[in-house]
């Protein structure tokens, strides 16, 4: 009997090593906070992330900016960044992320405005995005997702039985969600504004997402050409065209890695939004099914800790820092396969954009400091 509780106590108790070390830790489970699994699977992705960004930037960089490594050089600056942050994240307690709800949250609706400013915001393609941090460019939409998720995680349990009230449960968070998502659709995003707004009932928001692409001609024609995939081939659905050419090159095994036709100026910018469809193409349907595999793996385990966590704000961040990833891969994966309207919209851990990398990975730090909570 004595044996068998010992024998249970020990089966318990975290691994730890024997002798000179005794009682330590070893350093690989601290790391990994207690979820191998989503730290591989993410891993994975962002090694994936390298070889593509470096095999589809190659050419692009070399054509337009004489630099055929200029993507690829900032692409594992923004890899790297993204792991320290991811680091530093994984640290932190749920009480943290708790207390910093509401600074944050203010803190991205000014960056939001600064973003707007003349002078102050950077504009690329038309559309303002971007503030200069240094050599760096941040994208103040992207932190603004995880901004929402954590206001709503801490708001949504702060406000307890008011949640049932119309004052204190329903105009506070539509308000909060409408005004960052109207910001971001001012750069214009509507990608990212999109995104923000699925946080609102389905019912109530695709009425106004609606409205606001009739009032855009670009925006409704791309409405329009997912509707109707096969019209105006040269036009805007350019873009949508060479990705079905991407996929249906690729077959079941791919053309192989490196082997690419459409990377090579037929996609417009593969590197970002479109990274999806040269993997379809080089590595084929069997590569493609492998990089959702792996997303799901992020969303079964992002769930998990979310499930698993004894605290409803940290399994409210969990879940809402998970699906608002796992819903960014969808969303790009059904833009590239003409399953949904053309938006700009990255693939995390994949696409290239320093912004979007530094976000996802200190999303997934997140994940790992609840994970370690948890148990």
């Amino acid at each position: 009997m004595i044996g068998t509780g010992a024998l249970g106590r020990g089966a318990a108790a975290p691994p730890a090593f024997r002798g000179a070390l005794g009682g330590q830790r070893p350093r690989l489970r601290g790391a990994l906070g207690g979820d191998p699994w989503l730290v591989l699977a993410v891993a994975a992705l962002v090694g994936l992330s390298v070889v593509m960004v470096f095999n589809v930037s190659y050419f692009y960089g070399q054509d337009h900016f004489g630099d055929s490594l200029l993507f690829f050089r900032k692409h594992l600056l923004a890899v790297g960044l993204g792991t320290v942050v991811a680091v530093v994240a994984s640290r932190l307690s749920s009480d943290t992320y708790r207390r910093a709800a509401y600074p944050l949250l203010i803190v991205v609706l000014v960056t939001l405005v600064l973003v707007l400013v003349p002078g102050i915001g950077l504009a690329r393609g038309g559309a303002r995005r971007w503030l200069h941090l240094g050599p760096l460019s941040v994208q103040p939409s992207e932190l603004a997702k995880f901004a929402l998720v954590l206001y709503l995680a801490r708001s949504l349990v702060k406000k307890g039985a008011r949640l049932a009230t119309l004052e204190f449960g329903i105009v506070p968070h539509y308000l909060v969600v409408g005004l960052v998502a109207g910001l971001v659709l001012l750069e214009p995003d509507f990608g990212t504004a999109a995104l923000a707004v699925m946080a609102l009932p389905a019912l109530m928001a695709l009425p106004a997402l609606a409205a606001v692409a009739w009032k855009a001609p670009y925006r409704w024609a791309r409405i329009v050409a997912f509707l109707y995939p096969d019209r105006d081939p040269l036009g805007v659905n350019f873009q949508l065209q060479q990705s079905f050419i991407a996929f249906g090159s690729g077959g079941l095994w791919g053309v192989g890695l490196g082997a690419s036709q459409q990377k090579m100026f037929y996609l417009p910018e593969a590197h970002t939004d479109f990274l999806f469809s040269v993997i379809g193409e080089e590595l084929g349907l069997a590569g493609a099914l492998v990089v959702l595999a792996l997303f799901a793996v992020v969303g079964a385990r992002g769930f998990r800790i979310a499930v698993r966590h004894q605290d409803p704000f940290a399994r409210l961040l969990a879940f809402g820092v998970t699906l608002s990833l796992v819903l960014q891969g969808v969303v790009n994966a059904g833009v590239v396969l003409g399953c949904l309207p053309t938006k700009g919209l990255a693939l995390p851990f994949l696409s290239y954009g320093g912004s979007a990398m530094i976000a996802a990975l200190g999303q997934i730090g997140v994940l790992l400091a609840l994970a370690r909570e948890s148990g």
